[in-house]
């Protein structure tokens, strides 16, 4: 078996004494693992780096064997994120959100267009606008995705301002004013597709996925939450 495809490198491994086995997130097969020989040398040094795009060529005897990888740098975003604390520690995040969640082989559809974004966009000043937009769908991608379309108690479309951490739904501020302290805010910008939030809608929007990805998909299939984004805010300064 043999493909051709590109992606990002979510995971690096040792393998051996000179052996590297990359988690690459590509564009047509998902999450997708395999073997580069020698992928410790000088020739793949600047490579085989976390965040950076590259084009792989995999191949197999058998279909339940590893691939092994031929691959060629495409762009190189691992300078970016290392001399940056912030955008590291989200790039960190965004690693293992994907390593844990994405099935392999599974192709990312449309989704894949929010993890190009992430990395697309990761120069502007509004980079970490992106980022919320890929765990925001990343929800939608793993079937739990929110329905912040109307009220869940009054079915009304208007003035919603809080999400239930118990039902996914929206509620209007009418009903969830009194109980504001139990909910979370409704997150307007992913809404209305806006790109320039506050700090503190980003903030706000962080909470709500942080706990739905955690209660929807890490607990019920009896993982863990991944360190990195546990202490994601903490280490934004937000």
């Amino acid at each position: 078996m043999e493909f051709s495809d590109e992606g990002y490198i979510i995971r690096i491994r040792k393998h051996g004494e000179k052996g590297l086995i990359l988690t690459v997130l590509s564009a047509h097969n998902g999450k997708i693992i395999g073997y580069v020989k020698n992928g410790m040398s000088k020739k793949y040094f600047g490579i085989c780096q976390l965040g950076n795009k590259i084009s792989v060529n995999g191949y197999t005897r058998l279909e339940e064997n590893m691939y092994r990888f031929q691959v060629d740098l495409i762009k190189s975003y691992a300078v970016e994120f290392m001399t940056d604390n912030q955008k590291l520690a989200a790039l960190s995040s965004f690693c293992e959100l994907s390593s844990a969640c994405m099935v392999e082989k599974d192709n990312l559809g449309l989704f894949y267009k929010r993890v190009e974004d992430f990395f697309n966009f990761i120069h502007e000043d509004n980079w970490l606008t992106y980022y919320t937009y890929f765990e925001f769908y990343l929800l939608e991608y793993l079937g739990i995705g929110l329905d912040l379309s109307e009220c869940a108690v009054t079915r009304s479309r208007e003035n919603l301002q809080y999400v239930s951490p118990k039902s996914g739904k929206a509620v209007c501020e009418e009903i969830g004013k009194a109980y504001q302290n139990r909910l979370y805010r409704y997150p307007h910008y992913i809404m209305e597709q806006r790109k320039n939030p506050s700090l503190e809608e980003i903030k706000e929007v962080l909470k709500l996925t942080e706990f739905f990805l955690n209660k929807n998909f890490f607990r019920i299939h009896g993982l863990k939450f991944p360190e990195n984004r546990a202490t994601l805010l903490n280490k934004l300064e937000l």
